[in-house]
């Protein structure tokens, strides 16, 4: 059994697909299938973490079936995604998240899911290291327990240190240690590759967002300019050794650009699919701004990938806006698209945490800031809550279909 590769790349109608070029320049134009996307199995979760970029906690009773998760699996291996990112919420906590895992494994779907760790036991470490295919994330955002527990909950460090260990323990490859990279960890980073080499992973860091309950939480936690700089010249000495997912490309205005595809592949080479099956273009845009369609509409996920207008709007050469005009536009794209909508900037300005200073000023003056469509936040308290932080929520919790779920969390995380 063998990986399918992505479909070779495709023009969005009224765009001439360049004959030459640069990977970005064809990648900008998008894909007839992403490359990967990512795929949040559940919303409910064990966890309360203050920066969830979907505000995860309880359940939606209107999820995809199991027979419809299979469907859409079915799909993408006829579509040739290469793999799929299974996150949530906590995966694991669905009762067929493993009959599922198999399934995109017979049809030659390629899964990486990640985890908090609590549910990875040394048998279930055993039947990951068995299955093809399969790659773990384990979240970690702190290289000591007083730094991680502060934003993930209490007992978390040791519950993903114990989780890594029982991968390593049992055979399993490439596991990752996946770390959002906070005000509070930057001075970490040497200790977390040493954890994971500890474990026989790969550290994998990435940039916090200013989505779903991390909108409450961002102007405190995302590093200083002076840590931007720190990410970015660690970043570049240990060069190919660490994956960054492209969280990273705002930074390549320093100079030497970092390893990856440097773009915003939103809509062109990524997108999401949530629980209930709507699509976004972007993981880390969960917002109705930037919802496309649903799977179950006509056409399936097929139909929204290829003829939705956000996403052929997408596909269409960009302005780029001020940011053209700026020495290093080349190197960084303007930045991130989520980042700016969620701190109030317009897409075509630059990215609030713009390395030349340029968004400074817009923040000064940003109004109102939007807010997530939907918040599935734990209403009480959790059995492993965060270590209280010196922040407070700045938004109103919008009404959810999770406030319906018949299943009180307790009963549906176990």
């Amino acid at each position: 059994m063998t990986l399918t590769t992505p479909a070779p790349p495709a023009p969005a109608p009224g765009a001439a697909r360049p004959e030459a070029g640069r990977l970005v320049e064809q990648f900008e134009l998008g894909l007839d299938a992403p490359i990967c996307l990512t795929w949040e199995l559940t919303y409910a979760c064990n966890l309360a973490c203050v920066h969830c970029l979907s505000s995860s906690g309880r359940r939606d009773p209107r999820e995809l079936t199991t027979g419809e998760c299979k469907q859409l699996i079915e799909t993408f291996e006829r579509m040739q995604v290469f793999y799929v990112n299974i996150g949530g919420g906590e995966p694991t906590v669905r009762p067929d998240f493993w009959e599922l895992l198999d399934h995109a494994v017979e049809h030659h779907v390629g899964v990486k899911f990640s985890t908090n760790g609590f549910r990875i036991t040394a048998e279930r470490a055993r039947r990951l290291a068995a299955t093809p295919y399969v790659d773990v994330q384990v979240s970690l955002d702190g290289a000591t327990a007083e730094v991680n527990d502060r934003v993930r909950g209490r007992g978390t460090y040791d519950a993903a240190l114990r989780a890594l260990a029982h991968l390593r323990d049992a055979g399993m490859e490439d596991v990752k240690v996946s770390v959002v990279c906070t005000r509070e960890n930057v001075s970490q980073l040497d200790r977390f590759k040493q954890i994971a080499d500890d474990h026989g992973a790969r550290l994998r860091l990435t940039r916090l967002r200013p989505s779903g309950r991390g909108a409450d939480v961002w102007s405190e936690l995302h590093p200083t300019a002076e840590q931007q700089r720190v990410i970015y010249d660690w970043l570049v000495a240990h060069g190919e050794g660490v994956l960054t997912g492209d969280s990273f490309f705002h930074l390549s205005a320093f100079g030497e650009a970092l390893p990856g595809l440097n773009l915003c592949g939103a809509g062109r080479v990524v997108c999401l699919v949530d629980p209930v099956g709507d699509v976004y273009a972007c993981p880390f845009a969960i917002h109705d701004r930037f919802r496309a369609g649903n799977v179950r509409g006509d056409g399936g996920f097929e139909g929204v990938w290829r003829d939705s207008e956000l996403f052929l709007d997408l596909r269409t050469p960009q302005t780029g806006g001020a940011c053209t005009r700026c020495s290093a536009y080349d190197a960084c794209r303007g930045g991130c698209m989520a980042a700016k909508f969620f701190t109030g900037l317009p897409l075509d300005g630059p990215d609030p945490e713009c390395v030349r200073g340029n968004a400074a000023e817009a923040l000064e003056v940003v109004g109102s800031r939007p807010a997530p469509s939907g918040d599935h936040s734990h209403p009480g308290p959790v059995r492993h809550a965060p270590v209280p932080l010196t922040l407070s929520p700045t938004r109103t919790r919008p009404p959810s279909a999770c406030d319906q779920d018949p299943l009180a969390p307790a009963r549906t995380l176990g």
